[in-house]
């Protein structure tokens, strides 16, 4: 690399008119940056060219960039900094001129190598970082990209809004992650009864049909949390539905409480409020509770 440097430095020198140390060293800094992109765009259409699946194309160029930017880096600030021989002693000089200017971007960086090194959540995961939740879409050196969801949008689907989270906030803000690990949530679905209703027939009737809808991913839950197990402490000794009764101002409350894909909540709340409307309209003896008003007369009661 030092030849390499030695041969543009001299061509450039041989160019008329150009006798200026600063002018030198900023075509030769423009010089290198150019030759440098050109390499990356090379290896990055032979990447598009021979792997097919976007995600690894993804990771590929995301590899690409950052290698490149540290190189540049390194690169320019050597011909910048003729006394700085070494990398280390280069980075020395560059953090103590800058570390009071540039806090918030170095906490960024510092971000993005915890990002890449501890791997809280890779690209495609779900997470929730502060006040905001989404499907962790891009990553880069300052920020990562959520494509939103909730607000008022209900059952954690997509807001459509892309949201910029600096990498810096992985230190101040709580993080959640809905894939890592286990892919699955608990989801629970509230149903109130009068208390003249049947509530043991429609506990049953609750029960068999959360267990109808989930019984074809159960055993992929097993699966995963023994996977899951060897790395965290995740320990379920029940994963099958069940239904809880509790008693409320208005009626008998029974509550669904199920695993479900973390994507497809709103579906499986939707599939099991229609089996339950149709299954309850099947029992007179059975009635949806709503909070009423009853007034008593004495003289007449």
């Amino acid at each position: 690399m030092t030849e390499f440097l030695r041969l543009i430095k001299s061509i450039i020198q041989s160019i008329p008119y150009i006798n200026s140390p600063f002018m030198i060293k900023l075509i030769e800094s423009i010089v290198l940056i150019i030759i440098i992109w050109l390499i990356k765009v090379l290896v990055v259409k032979l990447i598009n060219k021979n792997i097919s699946e976007v995600k690894t194309q993804y990771h590929w160029r995301k590899l690409i960039n950052s290698t490149i930017f540290i190189i540049i880096i390194i690169v320019v600030g050597r011909i910048w900094f003729k006394g700085a021989q070494s990398l280390v002693t280069y980075l020395g000089l560059l953090s103590a001129g800058v570390a009071i200017a540039l806090k918030d971007v170095l906490a960024n960086l510092a971000g993005w190598l915890y990002i890449i090194s501890r791997r809280p959540f890779n690209v495609g995961d779900r997470v929730q970082i502060g006040e905001f939740a989404g499907d962790v879409i891009d990553q880069s050196f300052f920020e990562f990209t959520l494509l939103e969801i909730g607000n008022w949008v209900h059952a954690d689907q997509s807001t459509g809004r892309i949201v910029h989270i600096p990498n810096g906030k992985i230190f101040s803000q709580d993080l959640a992650n809905y894939d890592k690990g286990f892919n699955y949530l608990w989801n629970e679905i509230e149903v109130v009864v009068t208390f003249e209703s049947d509530w043991q027939k429609a506990k049953k009737i609750l029960l068999n049909i959360s267990n109808t809808k989930g019984e074809n991913i159960s055993k992929r839950m097993e699966n995963q949390i023994k996977r899951a197990a060897k790395k965290y402490m995740i320990y379920y000794k029940e994963l099958t539905p069940i239904v809880y009764t509790s008693v409320v101002d208005h009626g008998v409350k029974l509550t669904i409480r199920h695993l479900c894909e973390t994507r497809k909540r709103r579906g499986y709340t939707e599939a099991i409020w229609e089996d339950i409307l149709l299954e309850f309209a099947k029992n007179k003896n059975i009635e949806f509770a709503y909070p009423t008003t009853r007034f008593y007369n004495n003289k007449e009661e």
